[in-house]
Order: structure tokens, then C-alpha cells, then sequence
């Protein structure tokens, strides 16, 4: 990583200012970009990064501040006109079209010509040269005349960046570009930023993963709360301060792991205690017990069972082996109500297709559960929803301009601890988590982690459902690990990552 940047920035924003509706989104915001680096520009989801992106690409006009390239200001009135001044965006959506070939996506809308102006026409042998010499710029070599749709979402990420560097990048911004990649992709995707960073190029880089901003990173910026907290080098900036300028606070004492919560006594009976149940050709056979006070972690790979689990503990889907027990009796669900009158709630995996109503207000999504636990003759008021919104916003910290927002244009995490208090309404004995910090900023899975400590500090049950093994760890009392859809073993309290994937390694 580069420690001394050239004396003049590529491209510098100060005192950029934004308002929608008259809120103020974006205050006195500022960011310089260097040629040669990498530059990660961190905060919580809604801290404004998402709206900065946006000024500066053109899609939406500042209300104050002032931009320039090369010390020249700017100041684009749409995406176009960015590209042209030489600045593009990759986003976390890859926004191509499968049902075109690779070539055509790479130069779509200014495909080389031939023929005179009056009849002219594509030069179809010219794209698909041109499109092989642009991946071969960032080491791709495929056959650029086959679809789109039929190459994997890493071949399809590259795609995307190096359409955005055929317009003669100066400035390639980067929105999430790991989100759906794995752990190689990751680190081809990283050499090829580091290639374009020696060929002096400036790099935007947006990521949830803290692991990431170190390992690419020259520099970091912080906004919170639409305001800039301050750049440092990566190297001068630890991870909890990092952090901690997120939260806009230290860490909470005692956020590390279940050893600052009083462990249930293993003499203690199960809430639940599932035997032998599993389901033929979706989950062997497994026992899981949890105690009331108890964060018990399931880790596994993509496809491992923990999802099937967990629809089996909370009735979506119905067990065809063993015996699911609550409080010592014998339980049949029949559907996600008996679950739920037995005091099971879950927060589904996938929040956008099955946690939230997007149309629907805050108010309305965190009053659902409760008003389908009392039935429809026993209709909730909006007084009586209005209270219970405000009082789990407050409590959770949910970052919003009125309870009677749309819940779909809140942060992801704003959304995911929105979907939590749903079922903290109902006073669930058993709280489900499955995947609760996914494509969240590291400063509210930080909150949401403490937060499933003081529930269970509070005495209720947890099974959280994590990929990111790191979390599991700090917060479980018990880890029950999961492989090919059965059980392969548990670790207790205080067990490293290593111990994790050692544990899924040898079953492999």
C-alpha cells in the first residue's frame, strides 16, 4: 500500500450538502481521492455514503459544496456526464443485461461503426476484439461472444468493471463489489484492483467487510449520520477505533462474547430440546437443546441445513423424523402459529423477499406479528401501534424520520433490527436469527450483536444462524456446527474460528 500520496488529488469534494423533502441527508460532507489508491468509504448503513455516491456520479444535484477533477470543479447532471469527466460506478447490483453477450454489455451504447453516416453499421468483429483487450486488462480471458447469464456472478462482477474502464476511467467507484463472492473471487477481484491502483488509477472502495478494508485499503473516510467524521490512513486506524468512529461511541463494555453473560446452568431443562428430528432429503436426523438465557450459534457452509432447521423449529416446514419438545411436552406444529403461540419467532434469512412489507410504514411492519397473534377481530389501533413503534425505535436504535416512513427506504439495517422488534413485540421465549447481520456495516452488526446479548442476559433463548464464524464465536454459548445437512458436532463457549473450521474440515 501506497503511504504518500501525489501533493494534488485526482478528484475533491468539500462541504457537499444534500436535502430531500427538506431532511438534511448529507452535511458539510468531504473526500479526497488520490491516484494510486484505494480509498474505503465506511459508515453504518443510512450514514450517507449511498446519497455521496450518488452526488458525485451525477444522479442526484448537491444543495451546497463543490466538486473538482484535477482541480477543475464539476458538477454532472447525470451518470453520462460523470462517465465522461471520467468518473464510474460498479454497483452491488450488477446493472448488465444477461440476455446480451459479454462484448455487447462491454460497449453497449457505443459500439465502433462501419460504413458512412447515412448506413452505417455495428463492426461486430471490432467489439469483440476490443472486448477480449479490455478483460485482458484486468487478466479475464473468456469467450466474449457467449451470453452474459451463462458465466457465474464473479465473471459477471469483472464484466462490470471493466465496462466502467472502458470509458477512460480517472475515478472507478466501487459499491459492494464482494457481496456475492466467495472467498477466491475475493482475491482474484483484489489483484485486480491492486493492478488498476499501479496504473495509477483512483479507487472508491464500499464494503460491510472489515477484513476487506484492511487488506485493500490505502485510506479510510467515516460518515455518520450524513456527516464526515475524519480520513486516516488504514494503517493508523486499529478496527475497534474504526469502529468505534462509526458508532460515534466506544464499544460496549462487555460486547466481546457470552463470557461477560451468566451461562444457564446445564442442569438447568431445555425450552427446547429437538430429538432425532430431520427431514428426508433435507436434513438428517439431529438432537438440539436450548435453555432459556442461552445464545446457542449454528455455523455451517451454504447448504449445510441451517436454514431447514430452522424452518422446522418454527413450523414453516413439518418434520418427518424425531421429536420436538417445549417445556419438557411433546409439540406438532402445523404451521408458523403454533410456533408462535409457543413463544417461536424467526427472522428469515432473506429480508427483502420475507421480512419486510417494503410498501408499509416502520409502524406497520413492527405492529404485523402482534396483530397476527390477536387475530383479525382484535384489530391493533394505530394509537396502540404508533406506541409499540416508538418504543422498540427507541430501544433499537432504529434510524428513521417518522414511524410512518416506508420501511423500504431504510438502511438494511434499519430494516433488519425493524424486523427484530416485530418479534420482540410478541415476547418470544425462543428468537430465531438466521443470517440478522447479513449485508449490514460493521457498526450495526455491532449493535445487533449486543443486542443479542442483552436478550439473553434478559432470559430469553437464542439460535443465531451465522456465515461469518467470527460472530458466532463472540456471542454463543454452545456452537453446533452442521455439514452436508447433518450434525458433526458442538463446541462450548470461548471455542476459536479455528476450532469452527477445523470442526466443519474434518467432515469435509
Amino acid at each position: 500500500m501506497s503511504d504518500r500520496p501525489p501533493a494534488a488529488p485526482v478528484l475533491e469534494l468539500t462541504g457537499i450538502d444534500k436535502r430531500f423533502f427538506g431532511i438534511e441527508v448529507l452535511r458539510d460532507v468531504r473526500l479526497t481521492l488520490h491516484a494510486g489508491e484505494v480509498h474505503a468509504l465506511m459508515g453504518q448503513n443510512g450514514a450517507g455514503k449511498s446519497t455521496l455516491i450518488k452526488v458525485l456520479t451525477g444522479v442526484f444535484p448537491a444543495d451546497g459544496g463543490q466538486m473538482r477533477l484535477d482541480g477543475t470543479p464539476i458538477a454532472p447532471a447525470s451518470p453520462l456526464e460523470a462517465q465522461r469527466a471520467g468518473i464510474s460506478t460498479v454497483y452491488q447490483e450488477i446493472n448488465l443485461c444477461p440476455n446480451l453477450s459479454v462484448a455487447e454489455n462491454l460497449f453497449a451504447g457505443r459500439y465502433p461503426r462501419r460504413g458512412p453516416a447515412q448506413a452505417w453499421r455495428i463492426d461486430w468483429a471490432e467489439v469483440n476484439e476490443r472486448a477480449r483487450a479490455l478483460l485482458a486488462r484486468i487478466g479475464l480471458t473468456i469467450d466474449v461472444t457467449r451470453l452474459l447469464s451463462t458465466y457465474p456472478v464473479a465473471v459477471q462482477q469483472m464484466v462490470a468493471i471493466a465496462r466502467a474502464l472502458g470509458v477512460q476511467s480517472r475515478v472507478l467507484i466501487l459499491d459492494e463489489p464482494t457481496s456475492s463472492l466467495d472467498d477466491d473471487e475475493v482475491h482474484k477481484l483484489f489483484d485486480v484492483l491492486r493492478q488498476l491502483r499501479s496504473e495509477g488509477l483512483a479507487i472508491v472502495f464500499v464494503t460491510h467487510f472489515m477484513s476487506q478494508v484492511y487488506a485493500i485499503s490505502d485510506r479510510i473516510t467515516v460518515l455518520r449520520n450524513g456527516r464526515w467524521v475524519g480520513e486516516w490512513r488504514a494503517v493508523d486506524l486499529p478496527q475497534p477505533a474504526l469502529i468505534a468512529a462509526m458508532l460515534g461511541r466506544p464499544l460496549a463494555a462487555g460486547s466481546g462474547g457470552p463470557g461477560t453473560l451468566p451461562a444457564p446452568s446445564p442442569d438447568r431443562s431445555a425450552l427446547l430440546d429437538a430429538q432425532g428430528i430431520g427431514q428426508a432429503a433435507r436434513l438428517h436426523p439431529l438432537d438440539l437443546q436450548i435453555r432459556a438465557g442461552e445464545v446457542v450459534g449454528l455455523a455451517g457452509l451454504l447448504g449445510a441445513g441451517r436454514t431447514e432447521l430452522a424452518r422446522l423449529l418454527c413450523g414453516l416446514e413439518s418434520p418427518d423424523q424425531g421429536v420436538l419438545h417445549i417445556d419438557g411436552q411433546a409439540v406438532r406444529f402445523s404451521g408458523p402459529a403454533d410456533a408462535i403461540a409457543q413463544g417461536i419467532a424467526l427472522c428469515p434469512e432473506e429480508r427483502k423477499a420475507d421480512g419486510i412489507v417494503a410498501e408499509l410504514s416502520v409502524r406497520e411492519n413492527i405492529a404485523l406479528a402482534l396483530q397476527a397473534r390477536r387475530g383479525a377481530w382484535r384489530v391493533l389501533s394505530r394509537a396502540e401501534q404508533a406506541a409499540l413503534a416508538e418504543r422498540f425505535v427507541a430501544l433499537l436504535g432504529i434510524k428513521t424520520a417518522s414511524i410512518d416512513t416506508p420501511i423500504g427506504l431504510l438502511s438494511g439495517g434499519n430494516q433488519q433490527k425493524a424486523v427484530i422488534a416485530r418479534w420482540l413485540a410478541i415476547e418470544p421465549r425462543l428468537l430465531i436469527l438466521d443470517e440478522p447481520t447479513r449485508g449490514i456495516d460493521v457498526a450495526a452488526k455491532q449493535e445487533i450483536m449486543e443486542q443479542i446479548l442483552g436478550l439473553a442476559a434478559a432470559g430469553m433463548a437464542v439460535l443465531f444462524i451465522s456465515s461469518e464464524i467470527s460472530e458466532l464465536v463472540r456471542v454463543s454459548h454452545r456452537v453446533v456446527v452442521l455439514r452436508d445437512r447433518r450434525k458433526v458436532g458442538e463446541l462450548p463457549a470461548g471455542s476459536s474460528e479455528d476450532a469452527v473450521c477445523h470442526l466443519i474440515a474434518e467432515h469435509a
